[in-house]
């Protein structure tokens, strides 16, 4: 069985369960996380902690299954009609369209917290548990994802230049993707130099996850892409400050250079992330 199988199972073996009278409190919790995705960013963790550790897999799967959650708390919150007032995800009605936008907000809020607690009670050291508890925070919260959500909605018709843009979405996207990986290194114990290499990996390679993002809102259908596209009018995103030509060129450069770290990294590593990334390196190049 491979890290996505495995992790789809240990996701839906261990669903959100709490004893409520609420009629579909409970089925809301999970019918985000039971949706499918790509599961980058679990993924990301769990190919690191494979690459040095195999046998701390099995422990890492809390703190994998945390990873997934906090990422689909801000997707529901970023769907919202305040927010990008999005009707598809991952194939499926948005929270707030499925249920209502109340129901949405508060599930959100239930997530992000609820990974946190995933961490706390993972198998693994207590020192580790407070570095990976530090990492999500600082990379998810205020200077983190948050930071870049509020320049995001903010600066909706207001243009930006392409470095503030490129900052935006370090915040917004990158930051969460980088922690994944250096989240898997503190759990298989890495020196913090190589740690902090994952995450300046990662960074770059969260700028290149957006971009291609930006290309396939631009070039897909909603059916296609599986969630609202054709919806970034507003936004400043790099299809609307580069155009479709230059953020190809953008996102091949960035595809490149990852190529080129990636080839420094140590064998076994190499051959663990290689394995997931050959597939998202130049989504941008393949049709919807």
């Amino acid at each position: 069985m491979d890290l996505l199988e495995s992790f789809e199972e240990y996701l839906h073996q261990n669903p959100i369960q709490i004893k409520t009278f609420h009629p579909f409190y409970q089925e809301a919790l999970n019918y985000m996380l039971q949706g499918g995705g790509k599961r980058f960013r679990p993924l990301l963790l769990l190919h690191v902690v494979q690459a040095y550790e195999p046998l701390l897999v099995p422990s890492a799967m809390p703190v994998a299954l945390a990873l997934e959650i906090f990422h689909t708390y801000s997707l529901i919150h970023d769907d919202l009609p305040v927010m990008d007032d999005a009707a598809l995800r991952r194939g499926k009605e948005t929270l707030h369209k499925k249920y209502d936008e109340l129901t949405a907000v508060l599930v959100g809020d239930a997530l992000n917290t609820h990974a946190f607690y995933l961490i706390s009670s993972a198998p693994l050291h207590p020192q580790t548990k407070s570095e990976l508890t530090k990492i999500l925070a600082i990379n998810g919260g205020a200077d983190g994802m948050v930071h870049g959500q509020i320049l995001d909605c903010y600066f909706e018709d207001k243009r930006l230049t392409i470095e503030e843009l490129k900052t935006l979405h370090c915040n917004k996207t990158a930051k969460l993707i980088a922690a994944s990986l250096q989240m898997g290194g503190v759990i298989a114990d890495l020196d913090p130099k190589k740690a902090n290499e994952l995450y300046d990996f990662g960074i770059e390679l969260g700028i290149l996850f957006q971009i291609q993002d930006d290309i396939i809102d631009a070039i897909c259908s909603s059916e296609e892409a599986g969630k609202t596209t054709q919806n970034d009018t507003h936004k400043n995103s790099f299809i609307n400050l580069l155009g479709l030509e230059k953020s190809l060129q953008e996102a091949d450069r960035y595809a490149v250079a990852l190529e080129k770290k990636l080839a420094s990294f140590d064998e076994k590593l190499q051959q663990n992330l290689a394995t997931l990334l050959q597939k998202y390196l130049y989504r941008h190049k393949k049709e919807c």
